[in-house]
């Protein structure tokens, strides 16, 4: 057994709460470890908090999809803003030299940490165009760990 949900949220600051509480609540349902949904609360938070601030006019929504399938969850934070910078593509890749590595965010800096606290937090990150729209999609992963004697719907996702 699997479970999603998906929800169309307005791009506001109050919409960041409400996606975590959402997505706390299914995963203490599920029979998940606090620790790893505390992570991904964290993870989601701050990829619906960068949707907010940079997804669009203010007349756009955000969309949050979550699956819980098995023993991985996926969360994808969708906008309709300007997206990330065109990446070179391959063969163009090739003509330039090397780029150094993204350097993190200095500690002091108030904004550009979210994405490193994304993938300091999940096990696998994406981040990409919406194809043939206007938009960025943040997907993320993680294995899920149970909690000792965890509900009835955590037996039933293990044993699908």
């Amino acid at each position: 057994m699997s479970i999603w949900w998906s929800l169309h949220l307005r791009r506001e600051a109050a919409s960041v709460p409400l996606a975590r509480r959402l997505l706390i609540g299914a995963m203490e349902t599920a029979g998940v470890d606090p620790d790893i949904s505390y992570d991904l609360s964290l993870a989601l938070s701050e990829a619906c908090a960068n949707a907010v601030e940079h997804g669009g006019d203010s007349s756009t929504g955000y969309l949050v999809t979550a699956f819980i399938d098995g023993d991985t969850c996926r969360i994808e934070v969708t906008d309709s803003g300007p997206g990330f910078p065109e990446q070179p593509r391959p063969h163009e890749r090739r003509r330039q030299r090397p780029q150094p590595p993204r350097p993190l965010a200095p500690a002091e800096d108030e904004h550009g940490r979210g994405l490193f606290l994304i993938e300091s937090l999940t096990d696998h990150v994406r981040v990409r165009n919406r194809p043939g729209r206007q938009g960025a999609v943040v997907t993320f992963d993680k294995i899920l760990k149970w909690r000792e004697g965890g509900s009835p719907a955590a037996a039933l996702l293990r044993a699908s």
